[in-house]
C-alpha cells in the first residue's frame, strides 16, 4: 500500500482523434437513382426511406485510451470561473502504451472543464490547481507501486518468488540495488501504461469484504470505503520478448490528517485477479511478507551475519 499526499485521469499529449470518414450523395444526376414520375403506377414499388441517423452515445465521445472526454478545452468556458488558471500540461513519468513518450496530466483549466462536464459545477476554481498537483502525485506514486509489480514478476513466478520469500524489507533491499545497477540506462524490459478507467461508484472485491468485516468487527477494521477506484491497463515485458496486459486496480484511500493539517491518502495498488497468475503473484507477496515476519526471518538473518562475523 502506498501512502501518498486523489488520483487524476492522465491524457495524451494530443486530443483530438482523427477526423471520422464522411459518406456522401452522388452529386450527378446521371448517376443518381431514378426518380419515377408521378404519371407511373402506384403498384411500382417504392424507394425505402434512408434510416434515421443514431445519435453517438455518450461513450462514443469518449477517448478509448483514458475514458475521458475526447477533446477537453483548454480555455476559459465557464462564465462561473472567478479566477484565471494555468494552461500548461505536466508530463509524467509513465511511459505510453504506443512507443510515443509519457503521459501527459491536463492542465488545471482542463481539469475544471472536465468536472464541469461532469456535473460538479460547485467546485471551487481557486482550488483546482491544488487538486492538480495531488491528483498527479498520487498518480505517480501509483506508477511506482506498478512498477515493484512488474520488477518482482514479470519474469515468472520463479524469479517472483525469489524476490517475496524474504518479505517486504528484503524486497525494498532487493529493489535498491536493482535501481543502482540500472543507473542511468532506460530498460527496454520497463512497462507502460495502455489504457485506464476511473470507476468510483464500482468497489473493489477486496474494498467491500473490508466494508463486511467492519461492520462484523468495528473495532478491528475500520469504516473508511475508498473514496475513488481506477483500473489501469499495463503492458508487461517478458524476458522472452513477449508482451501481455496486466489489468492493476487501485484503490484510494483517505487518513487522519497529519497533526501539521495536511491530508492524507493510502494507495492499495495490485493486480486484478483476471486469472490465475494473478492470484498467484497476489498470494507470494502476501505470503511471503508474513511467514517471513511469522517465522522470525530477520532474526535468523541477523544470527547468521552475527556468526559468519565470529569466523
Amino acid at each position: 500500500m502506498h501512502k501518498g499526499a486523489k488520483g487524476s485521469p492522465l491524457m495524451p499529449s494530443t486530443n483530438t482523434p482523427p477526423a471520422p470518414s464522411e459518406v456522401t450523395k452522388p452529386s450527378s444526376k446521371e448517376s443518381a437513382c431514378p426518380y419515377p414520375s408521378k404519371n407511373a403506377s402506384s403498384n411500382l414499388p417504392q424507394p425505402a426511406a434512408e434510416p434515421a441517423k443514431p445519435t453517438p452515445s455518450y461513450i462514443s465521445k469518449l477517448n478509448p485510451l483514458n475514458y475521458m472526454p475526447a477533446s477537453i478545452s483548454n480555455v476559459r468556458d465557464s462564465e462561473h470561473q472567478t479566477v484565471s488558471l494555468p494552461l500548461d500540461r505536466e508530463a509524467s513519468t509513465i511511459p505510453r502504451g504506443d512507443g510515443t513518450g509519457n503521459w501527459e496530466y491536463p492542465s488545471p483549466q482542463q481539469m475544471y472543464n472536465a468536472m464541469l462536464r461532469k456535473g460538479y459545477t460547485d467546485t471551487p476554481a481557486e482550488h483546482v490547481e491544488s487538486m492538480v498537483a495531488v491528483h498527479n502525485f498520487l498518480n505517480e506514486g501509483a506508477w511506482e507501486e506498478i512498477r515493484e509489480w512488474e520488477r518482482r514478476f514479470s519474469k515468472g513466478l520463479g524469479p517472483g518468488w525469489e524476490e517475496c520469500r524474504r518479505g517486504e524489507e528484503g524486497a525494498q533491499m532487493r529493489a535498491a540495488l536493482h535501481q543502482l545497477r540500472q543507473m542511468g540506462d532506460h530498460p527496454e524490459d520497463e512497462p507502460s501504461l495502455l489504457r485506464f478507467m476511473g470507476r468510483p461508484d464500482e468497489m473493489t472485491p477486496k474494498a467491500r469484504m473490508l466494508a463486511f468485516m467492519a461492520k462484523v468487527y468495528p473495532s478491528e477494521y475500520p469504516d473508511n470505503p475508498p473514496f475513488d477506484r481506477h483500473d489501469w491497463f499495463v503492458e508487461r515485458k517478458t524476458p522472452g520478448g513477449v508482451k501481455k496486459e496486466v489489468r492493476y486496480v487501485i484503490d484510494y484511500y483517505s487518513g487522519p490528517p497529519e497533526p501539521t493539517g495536511e491530508p492524507v491518502f493510502y494507495l492499495d495498488v495490485r493486480p486484478a485477479v483476471d486469472g490465475p497468475t494473478a492470484a498467484v503473484e497476489r498470494m507470494m507477496r502476501w505470503g511471503g511478507d508474513v511467514w517471513w515476519r511469522a517465522s522470525g526471518g530477520s532474526v535468523r538473518e541477523e544470527l547468521a551475519k552475527r556468526e559468519a562475523g565470529r569466523r
